[in-house]
């Protein structure tokens, strides 16, 4: 009898762990996202301010753009936050893929860097410039050596105008294409290089103090506002929406101010900048 006893309460006990372990498997929400450079550290605030609310957001760095959509199209990460719209839609384009925007996080003009000018027009004749490699940064800075009176662009490029597009190079000046998460390097072999916020600051630049031009943010910048990224069957997803609202918190706004010196702004508070369209539509 007691040893009937004992059993039974062995079974009871036994489905009482059972049940307990499935419980907190079921309770455990961790989120794995993909970041690429210095905007890690914001990322590292929001996963505190998630810890509390017992989700973990587990980040998964990446050291260049051009694989974190693999990774999230692959599933070996449930979100990424590294681009921009003209960057997610280039991508979506050209692989066939259906990754979509779920909530905004920053927008960060890109700028032009040198060790030897202060002011990016005064490249000189035949000099060397370095910018982006990817169809949509690479044309962005495109636009920005335009914007300087370096070059001249077709009309009617889009938002991703590529080398074949320069209709006018006075100056005759060789520029080179790169990984955007490479060109800061370049610096002591070319007269100037394009490069975006977050790698610059990377890279030990200072944005306010370093740059020698800079683009302007208006309602032309909407392609360039950065969003948090999730397969469209997730785009739903409560836990992930949870996990992008956490970047929109007075915390994390505090952090980018100190930590961009207020060059790279909170998309979500521009509400003079629409979120743009398709951009990468024929």
């Amino acid at each position: 009898m007691k040893n009937t006893f004992k059993l039974i309460t062995l079974t009871f006990l036994s489905l009482f762990l059972l049940v307990g372990c499935g419980n907190k498997a079921e309770n455990d929400q961790v989120v794995k996202l993909g970041v690429v450079g210095d905007d890690q550290r914001l990322w590292e605030k929001a996963a505190e301010l998630a810890k509390k609310d017992g989700i973990t957001i587990e980040l998964v760095p990446f050291s260049d753009y051009n694989t974190p959509n693999d990774a999230l199209v692959n599933g070996d990460v449930d979100l990424n936050a590294f681009q921009h719209k003209a960057f997610l839609d280039e991508y979506n384009h050209s692989k066939g893929t259906h990754l979509v925007p779920i909530g905004r996080t920053f927008i960060s003009p890109i700028g032009a860097y040198s060790n030897t000018l202060k002011n990016l027009r005064d490249v000189p004749e035949n000099g060397k410039v370095s910018i982006p490699n990817d169809t949509t940064n690479g044309g962005r800075a495109l636009f920005l050596l335009e914007a300087a009176g370096l070059i001249e662009l077709k009309d009617d490029v889009g938002v991703s105008p590529t080398l074949s597009d320069i209709a006018a190079n006075p100056k005759n000046i060789e520029i080179n294409e790169l990984d955007a998460a490479q060109v800061a390097r370049t610096l002591p072999d070319v007269d100037a290089a394009v490069i975006n916020t977050n790698l610059a600051i990377d890279a030990g630049l200072s944005p306010k103090d370093d740059a020698i031009f800079m683009e302007p943010l208006n309602e032309n910048s909407a392609p360039y506002i950065n969003y948090v990224v999730a397969r469209e069957e997730d785009k739903d997803n409560e836990l992930y929406n949870k996990v992008a609202a956490y970047y929109r918190t007075p915390e994390v706004k505090e952090l980018n101010d100190k930590l961009y010196e207020e060059t790279q702004k909170m998309a979500w508070e521009l509400t003079n900048i629409p979120d743009a369209g398709d951009t990468a539509a024929k």
